[in-house]
């Protein structure tokens, strides 16, 4: 059609589509592409006037980084994850130590918080033994902060020059590629052997804390060291943890194995059922501080990733509370295309010299360059500051918003100069003016990084008995998986270093020599570290009532009332999905049925038992979901007709079955049982 005959109509509902992407920098102040106002774009960050560039330059290498991919050439780790939204609320002053706005006590800021599992594909599992991500993305009125989560308060470096090596490690080997989600595999240990520092992190990993219950109920640590700046620009030296309000639990070894086969998809399963029941999932966000005159009063240093900051020694503060409350719309729009930085920064908050956070600065941004193939990601939907974002970077791949400005470099006379500096007073960013010195070296930051074995140790020394027995089991099992004799038996001594006794129990697990030489000599343990002294409660628990009919109505009735009350998911399991009936004319619809579902699914399971057409299979199926949470130590009520069902020997104590007969608190008592999660005195 040529330009004469087309339909001024259409051109004109063409161009009002288009005038919701156009949009001017110029007049405004600059900011980055993530919105933090800029106080400095003429000159790089470096050591003294005279020395070399910053890699932590953040500003620098976004302007840099997205300039050089400006044009489209002529003709590429934690693939699995999930995303939420949700709001963070800031509860106490922290003015003392930063001039962050969001965490101005009574500000709300919205979030999107993506949980991740690190080894396996996009398709993989939730429940593997692994490091996981928990991603917290605030779009604070200042720019976007992104604060970058593990659930373990340690790293497996302590040097970002080996990202690469972990991974490849860590991943299935690539001839067979296999063994896909999981560490049991030669490549993993060789490196751990090899690599002696991931002592610390490799104890996290293979103990329960691996294996978490849910994402609602799994801490998040930052892992890096960072620094809080006031207002007057002096530094307090900082780590974050986020805390659940449900406390910390996890699942046992074998449970979760089954459950990855089960219902690969039961973490992303359990918030979306939560969320959508009203049962938000609720985190403390917790501040861990240090003065900078206290850098070197520890036994670690402070920048090493491979060391927490025992909670007995350095307090964690609580600051706020963010709730994860509504669901994504888009899985690729949101999720997928969602990214994060740690260089994503507001005033207030700095880096330190932590050797794996000065590498993660350039590590995320770079990767997402390669992965969306465009430096316009941050203009996604999902990625955009809600704060007003003004730059003079131009054009690449999906560049959507139309700018109309004719002039896009800094110190113009055109455009007045705009978009312009900001000065530190007025919210522009300013970098922390730390002192620098020394000689170039690749040296560690000092000699604390090469104690390899003494908070390992400490791990090892805060833990309960069952917790160690599950540790043994969870090594055990994956060093078991080891082909070459000699990697299993470095990997006993090399732990022998960490606890004689443990390191001889997996020598004789795993079929090598034990250790020759003892554990270190380091007697101290943090209570904070042990799952036994973290909140218990019945909220939001995963109950299978197994019903037939003839049931006490009244009986069943109250028990679902109570579980109501703390917000349970309760399906009713039964043998088909017909209703079934009380002897009072109570009538149940089943939810699920014995084929549909598995007992490693769930908390806790209620025993009514009744009538059921083929009676031989329907006993056999409680049974088997009675054997299954025996197993597992999991907390079982039997209603006052259900006893046939129990499986009682001389050896079974029934610690944790709570019986309905002859019993005026039965329900209470249930509940009280339920908040336990697990017997471990049961026999």
């Amino acid at each position: 059609m040529d330009q004469d005959n087309k339909n001024p109509m259409h051109q004109d509902k063409k161009d009002e589509q288009l005038e919701q992407f156009r949009r001017q920098n110029t007049g405004k102040p600059m900011t980055d592409i993530n919105g933090q106002k800029v106080a400095n774009d003429q000159k790089t960050l470096r050591a003294g006037k005279r020395g070399p560039l910053l890699m932590q330059d953040f500003h620098f290498y976004k302007k840099q980084s997205h300039f050089n991919r400006e044009r489209i050439p002529e003709k590429v780790v934690h693939a699995r994850g999930f995303g939420v939204h949700g709001v963070f609320e800031a509860t106490e002053s922290l003015e003392e130590y930063t001039m962050a706005k969001f965490l101005e006590p009574g500000k709300q800021t919205p979030v999107f918080v993506r949980f991740s599992n690190f080894i396996g594909n996009r398709g993989s599992k939730d429940t593997a033994v692994d490091i996981r991500g928990f991603a917290t993305k605030f779009y604070t009125e200042e720019g976007n902060y992104d604060m970058l989560a593990l659930q373990f308060p340690v790293f497996i470096l302590a040097d970002a020059m080996k990202f690469m090596d972990v991974t490849h490690a860590a991943k299935p080997e690539p001839r067979q590629h296999m063994p896909q989600a999981t560490v049991a595999h030669d490549n993993f240990w060789d490196y751990v052997v090899s690599n002696p520092e991931s002592a610390h992190m490799v104890m996290w990993v293979m103990s329960m804390r691996g294996r978490p219950r849910s994402w609602r109920m799994m801490e998040g640590y930052p892992i890096n060291t960072f620094r809080f700046i006031n207002k007057e620009g002096k530094s307090t030296f900082v780590r974050f943890i986020w805390k659940p309000k449900l406390g910390v639990h996890s699942l046992m070894l074998d449970e979760a194995n089954v459950i990855g086969g089960v219902d690969p998809d039961f973490h992303r399963r359990d918030i979306v059922e939560a969320i959508e029941s009203g049962a938000f999932a609720e985190y403390d966000l917790c501040v861990q501080l240090i003065a900078e005159e206290d850098e070197f009063k520890f036994d670690f240093d402070i920048l090493d990733d491979t060391k927490l900051w025992p909670e007995e020694e350095v307090p964690p503060k609580v600051v706020g509370k963010m709730t994860l409350n509504r669901l994504m719309d888009n899985f690729f729009a949101e999720e997928e295309q969602s990214a994060f930085n740690p260089s994503n920064l507001v005033p207030g908050i700095e880096f330190t010299n932590d050797p794996v956070l000065q590498g993660r600065s350039f590590a995320y941004r770079d990767t997402e360059l390669y992965r969306q193939h465009s430096a316009n990601y941050e203009e996604l939907p999902i990625n955009r500051p809600i704060s007003d974002v003004n730059h003079n970077l131009r054009d690449s791949y999906l560049k959507y918003p139309i700018e109309q400005d004719n002039v896009h470099f800094h110190n113009n006379m055109q455009a007045e100069n705009t978009p312009h500096e900001v000065p530190p007073e007025e919210g522009g960013y300013e970098n922390y003016p730390g002192k620098v010195e020394g000689h170039v070296t690749r040296e560690h930051p000092s000699d604390s990084f090469q104690d390899y074995y003494s908070q390992a140790r400490l791990f090892w020394n805060s833990l309960s008995m069952p917790e160690k027995q599950d540790l043994i089991e969870s090594f055990s099992f994956h060093v078991g998986s080891v082909k070459n004799m000699s990697i299993r038996q470095k990997t006993v001594e090399m732990f022998g270093n960490v606890d004689t006794d443990f390191a001889t129990m997996l020598a004789e697990n795993v079929g090598v020599e034990p250790p020759k030489e003892g554990h270190v000599d380091y007697d101290k343990s943090s209570p904070a570290l042990s799952m036994m002294n973290t909140p218990h409660s019945a909220m939001t628990s995963r109950v299978a009532v197994l019903i037939g009919d003839g049931f006490d109505g009244e009986e069943v009735q109250k028990v679902l009332n109570a579980l109501m009350d703390v917000k349970a998911k309760v399906d009713i399991v039964s043998e088909t999905l017909s209703p079934v009936k009380g002897k009072d004319g109570t009538e149940l619809t089943p939810t699920q049925t014995f084929l549909t579902v598995h007992p490693t699914l769930y908390d806790s399971i209620f025993i009514v038992g009744g009538k059921a057409k083929n009676q031989m299979k329907f006993d056999q199926g409680i049974m088997d979901f009675f054997k299954m949470q025996y197993m597992h130590m999991k907390p079982i009520a039997i209603s006052s007709g259900g006893e046939k069902y129990m499986m009682k020997t001389e050896d079974n104590n029934m610690d944790g079955v709570v019986l309905a007969a002859d019993n005026p608190e039965f329900t209470e008592q249930y509940i009280d049982a339920l908040a336990m999660k697990r017997f471990w005195d049961r026999t």
